[in-house]
Parts: structure tokens; sequence; C-alpha cells
């Protein structure tokens, strides 16, 4: 077990906590956390008051209607079959061509909502390390509604990631290969006795459990022939074991032969000791910072093993470490975009964000949910940051903290950002050549999460029906009118409530300095405003 840290803990351990196992939150939020002191605290993330029925999903997206929908779609099917016989071929494609349309758009709606329904969740929600856990799980399993298409399936996959966020990583695995969603993504659909497809067989063992290194190619051929004849029932979502499609043939996974189908292949990877190293590993990088020692990975992966794969004793272990507090953890995480969001209008005591607005940030930041780049999920860490994408989260800041008064890449002058971003240590957050990573995970930048649709003009248009019923934060609460007199308590009020950190001392002069040269004859809110954009803009401020 990871060497532990004692239960008195400071704010800002606290913050840390709330940070990482969550998407931050209020003072406030932070202050009932620390009272709990730090084993009550972490226990109240693990177990929390509210179940994953804490809101409801869209109607579309229950079982039933979904199977309503489809029979709809069926009987449309083949009212137009009969519709188009009578018709000339450039009519019948004509009418074709329309119904697709159609169901395009009726999808496109779906998706939007299902996107909006998980950010408010994140923002809103009781539990925030299970929505926490359900977005590791979405890059981990990641799959795209680019390639599944329905969105009620991707709900449905949002939804088995919730319910098993800190539960079974095991059992997860399993349930995770029969997901319609999953099975659409890897192709396992198509997987038939004869004709494996081996996208599935090989994920499993390189990005969902072991890593690579630790199978042969024989062993995905061999598996692939396992998972065949799993099919999915596109009237209802379900997903049976066709066996006429299986390989009831014998196959030999790890050097143990049988005839195995795909549950068997997936107990057999979980016999392996590098399944536990492997998700220990990633959980501490995720959670915690790059690179775990290998002792540290030894130790966890122990944990993991005792508790049969449960995650939640896992996580316990990494929120109690003295290492998780150490202070080349601590605000020392770049934020993902998603991050980046949902806790700056937490920070900012937002119940909300500007309509239609988070999904414009999220294209252009680089992570749209739903919408990973490929199998491998999204590059983390560096990746998020090059110049394109610092400035625009200057901007998106600006947006948010500034109401309508001013349009994103209005709100803080071009010139001075791009100053801003030069000025400090911004070039140790950036790739040399502002790319994502080469590899498997090369592409999960902006411009590929922007996709052909979100046009310059598409953004402008959205940002300016957003900024008409956008009044920003509620600066009297933030900032009241008697601690505007005294600029050094303010802007240590405002620091501890965006960086939970002391501040560098030049920073602090920084922001002492631009509150006093902004003052008139009171300290407005538009004035308060400008500062904590300017401290929002900072590269301090992207790293949690």
């Amino acid at each position: 077990m990871l060497p532990q840290a004692p239960d008195p803990w400071t704010i800002y351990e606290a913050a840390h906590l709330l940070n990482r196992a969550g998407f931050g939150g209020s003072p406030s939020d932070i202050k009932t956390l620390h009272a709990l002191g730090r084993t009550k605290a972490v226990d109240s993330l693990l177990k929390p008051a509210v179940g994953p029925d804490e809101f409801a999903m869209p109607e579309w997206c229950t079982p039933a209607k979904m199977a309503e929908d489809m029979q709809e779609r069926i009987a449309q099917f083949r009212k137009l079959r009969e519709e188009t016989k009578n018709m000339t071929p450039e009519e019948a494609e004509k009418a074709k061509k329309n119904v697709n349309q159609t169901e395009q758009r009726e999808n496109r709606q779906h998706g939007i909502e299902g996107q909006g329904w998980w950010f408010r969740s994140m923002l809103h929600t009781r539990a925030p390390l299970r929505e926490k856990m359900t977005l590791f799980w979405h890059d981990h399993f990641a799959t795209s509604i680019q390639k599944v298409k329905q969105p009620v399936l991707m709900m449905m996959q949002n939804d088995l990631f919730r319910r098993n966020a800190t539960g079974n990583f095991r059992q997860l695995t399993h349930e995770i290969a029969k997901n319609p969603a999953m099975m659409l993504y890897l192709d396992t659909q198509n997987s038939k006795s004869g004709k494996p497809n081996e996208n599935f067989a090989r994920e499993v063992m390189e990005l969902f459990t072991l890593g690579e290194g630790h199978y042969t190619e024989q062993d995905i051929h061999e598996a692939a022939r396992a998972f065949t004849g799993y099919q999915l029932n596109r009237q209802n979502g379900t997903v049976f074991h066709n066996r006429r499609q299986w390989d009831d043939g014998e196959k030999t996974v790890f050097g143990k032969t049988g005839k195995f189908d795909g549950d068997d292949v997936v107990n057999l990877i979980f016999e392996q000791p590098q399944a536990a190293k492997f998700m220990a590993a990633k959980l501490w990088e995720y959670f915690a910072a790059d690179n775990p020692p290998p002792a540290a990975v030894e130790s966890m992966a122990a944990t993991f093993r005792s508790a049969n794969y449960e995650v939640a004793p896992l996580l316990r272990e990494i929120f109690l470490s003295k290492q998780f507090y150490a202070e080349e953890v601590m605000r020392n995480q770049i934020k993902c975009p998603i991050q980046f969001l949902v806790q700056m209008l937490k920070q900012l005591d937002l119940n909300q964000a500007p309509q239609g607005y988070t999904m414009i940030a999220q294209q252009q930041l680089g992570q749209v949910l739903f919408n990973p780049p490929n199998v491998a999920g999204w590059d983390w860490g560096k990746a998020w940051i090059n110049t394109n994408t610092l400035l625009t989260r200057y901007n998106v800041a600006g947006f948010i903290t500034k109401g309508a008064e001013k349009a994103p890449g209005q709100a803080l002058p071009v010139d001075e950002s791009m100053a801003m971003a030069r000025k400090s240590d911004d070039s140790e957050m950036m790739d040399d050549d502002d790319k994502p990573n080469a590899g498997k995970r090369k592409g999960g930048g902006v411009q590929a999460a922007l996709g052909k649709k979100a046009t310059p003009e598409k953004v402008a248009m959205v940002t300016e029906v957003a900024a008409r019923n956008w009044r920003g934060p509620d600066y009297d609460r933030i900032a009241p009118r008697e601690l505007r007199k005294r600029h050094e308590d303010l802007v240590d009020s405002l620091a501890l409530r965006f960086f939970q950190a002391p501040l560098a001392d030049k920073n602090r002069k920084r922001f002492i300095a631009f509150a006093e040269e902004k003052e008139g004859v009171v300290f407005t809110n538009h004035e308060v405003a400008e500062l904590v954009h300017l401290m929002l803009s900072t590269p301090e401020y992207q790293l949690t």
C-alpha cells in the first residue's frame, strides 16, 4: 500500500482533491470538503449520497423509446419502398435523400442534446468523482459518435460508464465487449466465423487492459476468432450471441487452449498480472501525474488484484496517499478542455453556461464530448496546449467572465493575449511543433475536433446568439463591494478562488498593480471582470 497522508490537511490539499477527483468547486465547496478531514472527504467522494440516476436522461434515450423510434423508421422505410416503385429513378433517389436527411437532422439534434446533458451533469452533480470517472471511461473505452452515428447508443454507453464508474474493471470490460456503440465502432458486429475482425481483439489487449508488449500477434488472431458471432439487434439496441456465426473451434490464447468465446478471452486477460499494473498506472496518470514510479505501480496493482479489480479501493489508496499531495503533483497538471470549462463555471459560481457556447468552446479547445479523435482517446497533458488553444482559452475566459460586453476575440486584444502566451513559461506547456503527439494518438487537435462544419462563420453566429442573453458572473457575490476598497485583500480573495495556492510574488504584484490602475471613482463590476479575466488568462490558471 502507498504511504498514507495524515488525516489533518490544508485547505489547498482539499481543493486539490476536489479538482482532481471532480471538477473543482467554489470556495464554499472547498471549505465544506476540508471540514470533513481527508479520510471522510475521500469516502464522501467514493460513496456519494446520490445514485447514478441523479439526472434523468432525455426521453429519447430510454430503451422503450429507442425501440419505438426504430419501429417508426422501419415502417417509414417500407412505405418509402412502396412509394418509390412508381417513381422515376431520379424521383426515387430524391425521395430517399429526403428521408435520409431527415434522419440525419434528428440524429444531429439528439447528439447535441446528449452532449449538453452530460456537460450539465458534470456541472451540477453532487457525485463529482462519478462524473470524472465517466469521462475517464469514455476516453479509455473510446467510441465516437462520428462512426456510431446513433446518439442513443452513445448515451446508453455513457449510462453504462456512469453506473460502473468506480465499480469492477473486469466486469466493465465484459460489458464493453458487448456494448452496441463499441461493437459498431470496432466492427465486432461484422466479425463472423471464417472472417474474424481483429479490431476489438487487438484494442482490448493493447489499449484497454494490457498495453503493448504483453501479448502476441497469435493471441490477437485467436482472440478475434473467439469474439465472432456477437450481433446487435438494431431494433432494440440489444446484443445477442449468434452461435451459427461463432467460431466454435479450439483457440490458444496466453498459452491456454479451449473453445473460447469472448467472455472466456476477457477472463484470460484478467488472469495476467499486467492488467492490474496497466490500469493502476493509467488511473494514477489521470488523477495524479505522468510516469508513476514503478514501486508505486506495483503497490497499487497489488491493491487492485486483492480487491478483485474493484476500482473504488484503488482510488481510495491513491487519494489518501502522501504522493497524491506531493508538491510536484499539486497544481501541476494541465487541465483538459472539459475540466477547464466546468471548473471555471464552478469557480465563478455559475449554474449554467452561455446558451450553445460550450459546444463551440469544446470544438475550439479540442475536446468534444462523444467525439474522441480515435480509439486511443484524446491526447492529454501538453497536447492540450498549443498557441491556438492557449489563445482560445484566454478568449473563452473573457467571454465567460465579461458576459456580452465584448465578443470572444475582442475580450482581450489579440496582441496582448499572444504576448502573455509568449512571455512566461508557456513554452513548457506546448508541444514543440504545436501538434498532438505522433502515432496512434495523432489527430486529436483543434482542427480535427472542429470538423468541416465548424466554420469561423458558424462559430461567430453561435457566439453572437450566446452573447445576447449572457450576463456573466455575479461579481457582487464574488467580489463584495467592501472588499474592492482593499486591493491586496481583493487579489488574495480572488487568488484563493481561482488558484487555491499562494500566488507567486510577481503575479500578486502584477494583479494588485492592475487593480490599482483600473479603479476609477469606484471599483465597478466591469473592472472586477477585467481583473478576473487577467487571472484566468495566465499559464498558472491552465494548471490544476
